[in-house]
């Protein structure tokens, strides 16, 4: 999976290949010892052969996942180092439904981007020089076609972008600047691309073995430092559901929302939950068994009063 997310097709065909044409000792040798060349399917290139039986085959079919992610590739591929963002356009409005009910801003996103690169363009005339109106006149014709589904959600944007035309001479010292002069704007729609892409197929943007070795690299140095001091202490970690130092990982790769007790200072976890009162204030269910201990108590926080029955149980 992780191969086919990455683009690394031709890899990932034989890891599967050779996965299943010597299968783990634990698979069932009765039905996948046979490695003779009959098990070997070369009539397409996109078939993933073996054993139906096979320990990986198993797994999942790889077919429609190559397909998917070469489909992905290419649309990338565009968009990066050839800018062409037609591609990336035309796949976001076959799956508009789709992003629609997702909420996703995608399609108008891409169809902005296309809006500043028309308007920024200009084209030569032919006496060799450029019409600086050219850009501003090719947004305008294409705003008129493509925004008009966008208006009622889009209404605040769609009116930044028709402001701009006055300073269209000098589009790059006016107000619009940020909006016009972005060149982060293409990685932004690469990402965003990507990220819905993956989406739909039910899966995270980046592959999993991908950010689960990257935050392992990351607390490694941490985790040898302090079992080296553990070592020179003579000291053990017993806690097993904790880290013995804290792991400082990067905002993209903190996936779930952290309570930690106001009252405690203890971060919850599923044996003991953030339990909030009916005043709205959240404590974890330990202190608040504490505070009330069974009857009716006064939330730490504030003069309301309330029994423990009335707390519920939040869910991050």
């Amino acid at each position: 999976m992780h191969l086919l997310r990455e683009g690394q097709f031709s890899v990932a065909e034989t890891f599967m290949r050779e996965a299943n044409t010597h299968p783990s000792s634990n698979a069932n040798t009765s039905s996948n010892t046979n490695t003779s060349s009959s098990n070997v399917n070369t009539s397409s290139p996109n078939t993933v052969p073996g054993p139906p039986n096979g320990a990986i085959g198993r797994a999942f079919k790889s077919e429609h996942l190559q397909s998917e992610f070469q489909e992905m590739y290419t649309v990338l591929r565009e968009l990066r180092e050839n800018r062409n963002l037609e591609p990336a356009i035309e796949w976001a409005r076959r799956n508009s439904n789709l992003l629609d009910s997702r909420g996703s801003n995608l399609l108008f996103e891409l169809c902005r981007l296309k809006f500043i690169q028309l308007f920024v363009s200009g084209s030569t005339s032919l006496s060799g020089h450029q019409n600086p109106l050219d850009g501003p006149l090719l947004a305008l014709q294409y705003a008129q076609t493509s925004f008009k589904d966008f208006q009622p959600r889009y209404a605040t944007e769609i009116s930044q972008l028709m402001g701009a035309f006055p300073f269209y001479q000098n589009i790059h010292e006016s107000p619009y600047r940020a909006l016009f002069d972005n060149d982060a704007s293409w990685n932004d729609a690469a990402s965003s691309f990507t990220k819905e892409f993956c989406s739909l197929l039910g899966l995270s943007p980046e592959s999993p073995l991908f950010v689960a070795a990257t935050a392992g690299c990351i607390a490694l140095p941490l985790l040898a430092k302090a079992a080296e001091i553990m070592r020179i202490n003579r000291t053990d970690w017993t806690t097993a559901e904790e880290m013995p130092v804290p792991i400082p990982l990067p905002p993209a790769y903190i996936f779930h929302s952290i309570f930690v007790c106001p009252v405690s200072k203890e971060q919850a976890t599923d044996s003991n939950p953030p339990m909030m009162m009916p005043c709205a204030h959240v404590i974890c269910k330990e202190s608040l068994d504490t505070y009330s201990k069974g009857s009716k108590f006064k939330c730490p926080y504030c003069p309301s009063e309330s029994h423990p029955s009335q707390s519920i149980r939040v869910y991050l």
